[in-house]
């Protein structure tokens, strides 16, 4: 049990009814998962308004009700009005759980693309060093050997600290956090005062609907974790970089693999060897060493400096740091997935043009004999997407293979029809194969010696959602099921 008027305290409210000195079970933003003497914050969503459920959850027995607008609440229950719900309950719950987050070293990473990876390169680095680690991210959450999946990249500011009280419980030292634009618009980490914070690249992404007007308010959201940090890692080549520091308060640091900066990459090399596909590189600066990373494509080597500098602050020994990048694994970020020496697949989570022209340029450094791209597009998305993704594949690859991704509530084959769109406007050849796992199939047994065949727009995701339903669909599992089937042999 904690004291309401103790949790409130350092937050601007006013009482409306009640009294705030009494005794609550647990903060509480879903009306479903009201407990008896909870206190309820009433969130304003795009497609719902916490305020509409005061009269449920004061019937399940909610001991108070946090407002941010004038509504009218049953006589008898405590009623707090402030000014944002949301940041209220960041700050109710980062006391709530007696600030997990100050007993550890706390790395969040900020940006649109990289973030994922970075962390899993952090991550292996401090393990390697005897750390242990804890992270949050698109991927999930491990809470020091314990998985939690998670919705979001960065979940609520509730499910946050309660994460942090767990790797606290299970001995972790560090966690190291992707940091999203939506979460910190939304005050999903207010009240964490990140130990070191990290700016990695910028590009137009979430724009419109319920995310961000413009590209202005991206830009200023991803900024904010500058004014909330005590040191400042950030990507210099990148031409929001001066956006990023312009209002920062934390001490800054810079990595670069272009700029002269506090950490430079130098003389970087393309490597593809049986068995291994990746960067080697040097650095000057901080550290004056050279590094090779088991993950493929220029933007691998911005990421280890990235992983590489922030290591570097806490302390960890660099012939450590070269060591582990040489095993690092990223699941669905440019994983490469033994198939055959004959040939590479790799599979990835990249899901708009933006991220699939990044992708589809690096390949081609390697000198591949093709770049097969496979891909999809999610279904009640933008459509414009869709005709990106088919002009991308047509314009970079030198074949594509149009296949099924998360439909969702549309059908399979009008999705493939506004790609070919897109790829129709370019020269590039293309097959279709609705069935996921038949293109994978057909990718894998029409393979030619030196090609990269990339499977995109899955990553991570294990499952597949079609027609309001998900059904299991790891692409690691579907290639080990299509070469027992197939009696493909490694060669």
């Amino acid at each position: 049990m904690n004291n309401l008027k103790e949790l409130l305290k350092g937050i601007d409210y006013k009482v409306i009814s009640g009294c705030e000195d009494m005794e609550i079970s647990d903060l509480v933003i879903d009306s479903r998962k009201t407990k008896e003497g909870c206190a309820f914050l009433c969130f304003i969503g795009a497609n719902s308004d916490g305020h509409d459920y005061i009269p449920d959850v004061v019937a399940k027995g909610a001991g108070a009700i946090i407002i941010q607008k004038d509504v009218e609440v049953p006589e008898g229950i405590t009623v707090i009005k402030v000014e944002d719900t949301r940041r209220t309950l960041a700050l109710m719950s980062a006391k709530f759980f007696d600030y997990p987050a100050k007993k550890m070293t706390t790395i969040g990473i900020t940006g649109t693309k990289g973030k994922t990876s970075i962390t899993s390169f952090v991550q292996t680095i401090l393990t390697k060093a005897g750390h242990k680690v804890g992270t949050i991210g698109t991927i999930g959450a491990d809470v020091g050997g314990e998985f939690i999946k998670t919705d979001t990249t960065t979940p609520e500011s509730y499910d946050v600290q309660k994460m942090f009280t767990k790797m606290v419980e299970h001995g972790c030292d560090i966690c190291v956090m992707e940091v999203s634009s939506q979460a910190l618009k939304l005050s999903r980490v207010a009240g964490i005062e990140f130990d070191y914070g990290m700016f990695t690249n910028m590009s137009p992404d979430h724009i419109g609907g319920p995310e961000h007007k413009d590209f202005a308010e991206y830009v200023y959201c991803k900024s904010l974790l500058f004014q909330q940090c005590k040191k400042g890692l950030l990507n210099c080549d990148d031409e929001q970089y001066p956006a990023m520091i312009q209002n920062a308060t934390c001490e800054v640091s810079t990595f670069s693999c272009e700029s002269d900066s506090d950490l430079k990459a130098e003389n970087i090399r393309y490597l593809r060897e049986d068995g291994f596909i990746g960067m080697s590189f040097d650095t000057k600066g901080l550290i004056n060493d050279s590094f090779k990373v088991s993950a493929p494509g220029e933007f691998s080597v911005s990421n280890a400096l990235a992983a590489i500098i922030v290591c570097h602050a806490v302390g960890v020994d660099t012939e450590i740091m070269k060591e582990a990048l040489m095993d690092v694994h990223v699941k669905g970020r440019m994983e490469a997935v033994k198939v055959s020496s004959k040939f590479t697949v790799l599979i990835d989570y990249a899901h708009n043009a933006m991220a699939m022209e990044h992708i589809l340029k690096a390949m081609r450094a390697y000198n591949p004999k093709r770049i097969v791209s496979l891909f999809g597009c999610g279904g009640n998305r933008s459509k414009l997407r869709r005709f990106e993704m088919g002009e991308t594949s047509g314009t970079y690859a030198d074949f594509s293979i149009l296949t099924e991704d998360n439909s969702r509530m549309e059908k399979c084959e009008d999705i493939i029809n506004d790609i070919v769109t897109g790829i129709s406007k370019t020269d590039g050849e293309y097959i279709i194969i609705p069935d996921r796992k038949e293109a994978i199939k057909y990718s894998i047994l029409n393979a030619q010696e030196g090609d990269i065949v990339l499977l995109l727009g899955k990553g991570h995701e294990d499952y597949q959602d079609k027609n309001g339903k998900k059904t299991p669909f790891d692409e690691r599992v579907i290639i080990k099921e299509i070469l027992e089937e197939t009696g493909f042999q490694y060669e």
